[in-house]
């Protein structure tokens, strides 16, 4: 290669100073430059503009591309105290420039952007998994995550559609949602997003559920106006409110910690929360009355959900769910259902939902006239692995009388034992 001292050597400064290629990208400005070399051919050289000179190669530009680099790279180092960040061995660049913070003082702070590691996949057994969940610290599905996965770094959402979204988007690597609930009975808004998003049900927990009354230090039931919680929470809480002798309004909010956030964030003397003992301990409120749900055997059906599915087995007890839409005739249902009792597959639930696209059906009968159905998805778990001959054979039949099937989820049962909660309604 020639020196850059010679009289034929390419002088950099001025290149840089001259034109820039349309292959060449300068960001920022001052010791934050950086120059992002593109030049697919020989032949691209002509159409920059800038001439290298008869005998002049493409590697001769490639190089003083990369001398540049190094200087650039040198001059940064100077001037910074801390190096560049390092991410499995190797320097990364700031490719958004960075205005100086003591000519603009007013200037926000950027949001440390994702790294790779936001991205890799994370270790088994539970280990550091994300997982996401809705509501703030010390909902009962937080509790749930840790649940299924102990020692995991629970994820707070605000809504069910943003768990989904952040698995999908590797911001998490699992989510642990409600699905249905003992005296509440189902949470249709997870099976409608588990129809809408493509996640697969990995797992189950259930989670008994033991409600506390909380307020803040030093108040007294009798000063109470109005007690505030998640819908279903205050549903089956009733009796034991009325029981207790409270003359209060009961108000709905998203969730049952995020009440008692509330009335601590606020100094809410007057209110009370229905929420966990987690949560008072979180948000520094006292708890009133200890146990207060209306039925002692409350318990809550979780699902854990990933962006793969499991490999199904049959040394342990399994759980299948899954959806479908019927076609158009007599018996149809009747028939699904069938497929499974002739196998001896016991069904734990069936849930039918409005089917979104096509809601309504018209049936013309010359006797009776036109008639209009509600078209519906159904929602079916059977007690079976996928990895069973019978399960694969009662599917096979399903399809042959349906319009639409899927398999949300092959998964293990949740084995583990309970016990029910104390009510302060049995004191």
């Amino acid at each position: 290669m020639r020196s850059l001292n010679s009289p034929a050597a390419v002088d950099l400064k001025s290149l840089i100073r001259t034109a820039v290629p349309p292959g060449t990208t300068r960001v920022g400005s001052g010791h934050r430059s950086i120059i992002q070399c593109n030049v697919n051919s020989s032949t691209n050289n002509q159409a920059t503009g800038i001439s290298f000179g008869p005998g002049r190669a493409r590697y001769e530009w490639q190089s003083a591309c990369a001398i540049l680099a190094s200087k650039v790279e040198s001059q940064q180092q100077d001037t910074q105290k801390s190096g560049a960040d390092v991410v499995n061995g190797h320097a990364t660049l700031d490719l958004v420039p960075v205005k100086d913070q003591s000519t603009s003082p007013a200037t926000v702070p950027l949001k440390k952007p994702l790294s790779i590691a936001d991205f890799s996949p994370a270790p088994l057994h539970g280990a550091q998994l994300r997982v996401a969940y809705q509501g703030v610290p010390g909902a009962y599905s937080e509790a749930a995550a840790g649940k299924a996965y102990p020692n995991c770094e629970a994820i707070p959402c605000d809504q069910f559609e943003v768990a989904f979204q952040a698995v999908e988007l590797w911001l998490a690597d699992r989510a642990v949602l409600p699905v249905e609930n003992s005296l509440g009975g189902s949470i249709h808004r997870n099976y409608d997003l588990l129809l809408r998003h493509r996640l697969h049900i990995v797992g189950e927990v259930q989670l008994p559920v033991h409600h506390c009354l909380l307020a803040l230090p030093g108040v007294r039931k009798e000063y109470l106006t109005r007690v505030i919680s998640h819908p279903q929470a205050l549903s089956q809480c009733e009796h034991t409110l009325t029981k207790l002798g409270l003359n209060v309004v009961r108000e709905a909010v998203d969730d049952t910690a995020g009440a008692a956030e509330y009335i601590a964030t606020n100094n809410l003397r007057d209110t009370a929360a229905i929420a966990s003992a987690r949560a008072a301990e979180l948000y520094g409120m006292q708890i009133l009355a200890d146990g207060i749900q209306d039925d002692s055997g409350n318990v809550t059906r979780f699902v854990m959900l990933a962006r793969e599915p499991i490999i199904p087995r049959t040394d342990r007890p399994f759980k299948t769910s899954i959806v479908f839409a019927h076609e158009k005739g007599t018996s149809v249902l009747f028939k699904v259902l069938s497929a499974f009792a002739f196998r001896n597959i016991s069904l734990t639930k069936i849930e039918s939902r409005p089917h979104r696209h096509r809601p309504i059906r018209l049936v013309d009968d010359a006797n009776v006239g036109t008639a209009k159905h509600f078209e519906y998805m159904f929602y079916i778990d059977f007690d079976a692995s996928m990895a069973d001959v019978r399960a694969q054979n009662a599917l096979a039949e399903v399809q042959e009388f349906t319009s639409f099937l899927r398999v949300l989820g092959s998964y293990p049962m949740d084995m583990t034992p309970w016990s029910p909660s104390s009510s302060a309604a049995d004191d």
